[in-house]
C-alpha cells in the first residue's frame, strides 16, 4: 500500500525539488525557451512578409507576363492583317499585269489578223484581176477572130494615142 500512498517525507522532498527545478528553469530555461520562442515567431513573421512579397512579385510578373501577351497578340494580328493587305495587293497587281499581258495578246492577234485580212484581200485582188484578165483576153480573141475586128481596134487604139 505503500505505492499507492506515497510518505509525507517523500511528498516534501518531492515538493521542495520541483521548487528548485521550478525556480532554476524560471531563471536560466524560461528566458531561452521563451527567446528561442520569440525568434522562432519573428522568422515565422518574416517568412509570411516575405511571401506577402513573393506573392506581390508573382503577381506583378503575372500582370506584366499577360501585358506582353497581349502586346505579341496585337502584334502577331496586326502582322497577319498587314499579310492579308500585302497578299490581297499582290493578287490585284498579278490581275492587273495578266490583264495587261492578255491586252497585248488581243492587239497583236488583232493586227496579226488583220495583216492576214489584208493579204489575203490582196491575193484575192490579184487573182480577180488575172481572171479577168484572162476572161478579157478570150472575149477579145473571140472579138478579135475575123480580120475587120482588128483592124477596127487597131485603128481605134491609134486614135486614142493621137488624142493622149
Amino acid at each position: 500500500m505503500e505505492l499507492f500512498t506515497p510518505d509525507f517525507g517523500l511528498v516534501f522532498w518531492m515538493f521542495i525539488a520541483f521548487i528548485i527545478l521550478f525556480l532554476i528553469l524560471a531563471k536560466w530555461g524560461w528566458p531561452v525557451i521563451l527567446k528561442s520562442i520569440d525568434e522562432r515567431a519573428d522568422k515565422i513573421d518574416k517568412g509570411v512578409e516575405y511571401a506577402k512579397e513573393a506573392k506581390a512579385q508573382l503577381d506583378s510578373a503575372r500582370a506584366d507576363a499577360q501585358k506582353y501577351i497581349e502586346e505579341a497578340q496585337a502584334k502577331q494580328a496586326e502582322m497577319l492583317r498587314d499579310a492579308a493587305k500585302m497578299k490581297s495587293q499582290i493578287i490585284e497587281a498579278a490581275k492587273q499585269e495578266a490583264a495587261q499581258e492578255a491586252k497585248k495578246v488581243m492587239d497583236a492577234a488583232k493586227v496579226s489578223i488583220e495583216q492576214s485580212r489584208k493579204e489575203a484581200e490582196l491575193q484575192f485582188r490579184n487573182e480577180v484581176s488575172k481572171f479577168s484578165l484572162e476572161i478579157a483576153e478570150k472575149m477579145v480573141r473571140n472579138q478579135l477572130q475575123d480580120d475587120k475586128a482588128q483592124e477596127a481596134l487597131v485603128d481605134k487604139m491609134l486614135d486614142e494615142i493621137e488624142k493622149n
